[in-house]
């Protein structure tokens, strides 16, 4: 409780700060606005004039959104009526010009030209935070969500400010895995998860590991047509325009002490650690104390910011900066995702 309150007492003064700093030259346009007046993020933007095309006044603002993203890591944009996939994709557009493809790394479905459906994950369970792909050796920049329909109770996307993951969490276990960095284990071809064709997108052995190869994993070919893969990825990085150190890796995604106790024990039930569908170790191979995973998990709870979806809200993070995550929800919910500005570890 006293680290919540030091959150909220630091992030009070540092929003006294920032608030001081928008460009006030706007306000002709759109209205400025935040959640609560401690919240550092999302910053949220309004239209302060009838019927002003979102995506022709981003076109002409690049410098005023890009300074506000890098600030806040989150930008909300309500009212602005982003209330079906075409209009959600050109505001997309005007904001991440370099949107990518399904990569088949997640269940998703297409929903017009380069924007899709959140993850597939159970609707009553809450889908913990992370940043977009960070397990991976490439990941976008820029995750965009839009709201076409909220769920009738729940289903919030509560973000998280990855620079304030990094100061809260004990510095001895932060060391640890700047030092040792995070080993991702995944085993495909056991009954659970998508097989390996289909995150590869091949049939070819030879093809995928090329693949393995360019994106820096180890694999190994197991029988049955199984595979499992080995990869060691930083678990803090620093952004390369800001130079904040950010809190980037999704062990709590992978690691089985973060599942519901009832999924671990089914799991554990049917596989062997080393076969799980999904782990993860510290990047030796030594394994990730379930205490450790605990106290990540509870810092990322405290710091957690959630609000409603209202229909047409438009919400860009950049995914160095910003966490998110789902909440459990009843009632059917409508959601679009685009993502975009590849990069890689060593951009950073």
């Amino acid at each position: 409780m006293k680290k919540l309150e030091n959150k909220k007492s630091s992030s009070i003064k540092l929003e006294a700060v920032r608030r001081k700093t928008i460009n006030l030259s706007e306000a002709e346009f759109i209205k400025i606005d935040f959640l609560t007046p401690w919240e550092t993020l999302p910053i949220v933007l309004k239209p302060n004039i009838d019927y002003l095309d979102l995506a022709d006044w981003i076109e002409s603002r690049q410098n005023f959104i890009e300074t506000n993203l890098l600030k806040y890591g989150a930008i909300l944009f309500r009212g602005f009526n982003v209330d079906t996939a075409t209009t959600f994709e050109r505001v997309c557009l005007a904001l991440c010009s370099d949107l990518f493809n399904e990569n088949g790394e997640h269940p998703r479905k297409s929903v017009s030209g380069k924007v899709y459906t959140p993850v597939s994950y159970p609707a009553d369970k809450k889908l913990l935070w992370h940043n977009e792909n960070s397990f991976n050796y490439s990941w976008p920049r820029k995750i965009l969500f839009g709201c076409l329909q909220p769920a009738q109770q729940g289903g919030e996307t509560p973000i998280v400010d990855s620079r304030i993951v990094f100061q809260l969490i004990d510095p001895k276990i932060r060391e640890r895995f700047i030092d040792k960095k995070v080993m991702y284990i995944r085993n495909y071809g056991d009954g659970l998860g998508l097989n390996w064709e289909t995150v590869f997108q091949t049939s070819e052995r030879l093809e995928v590991e090329a693949a393995c190869t360019k994106a820096a994993i180890d694999f190994e070919w197991k029988t049955g047509n199984r595979l499992r893969t080995i990869a060691v990825r930083p678990a803090v990085v620093k952004h390369p325009q800001t130079e904040e150190m950010s809190w980037f890796n999704q062990a709590q995604h992978w690691h089985p002490a973060c599942l519901d106790s009832q999924t671990r024990e089914s799991l554990l039930s049917m596989f062997r650690q080393e076969d799980l569908p999904r782990n993860c170790y510290y990047g030796d191979g030594s394994p990730i104390e379930d205490s450790v995973m605990e106290e990540i998990c509870g810092v990322y709870q405290q710091s957690e910011v959630s609000f409603p979806w209202e229909r047409g809200d438009l919400l860009l993070l950049d995914n160095l900066l910003t966490a998110h995550s789902r909440n459990s929800y009843m009632g059917e919910r409508q959601l679009l995702v685009a993502m975009g500005e590849m990069a890689k570890f060593e951009d950073v």
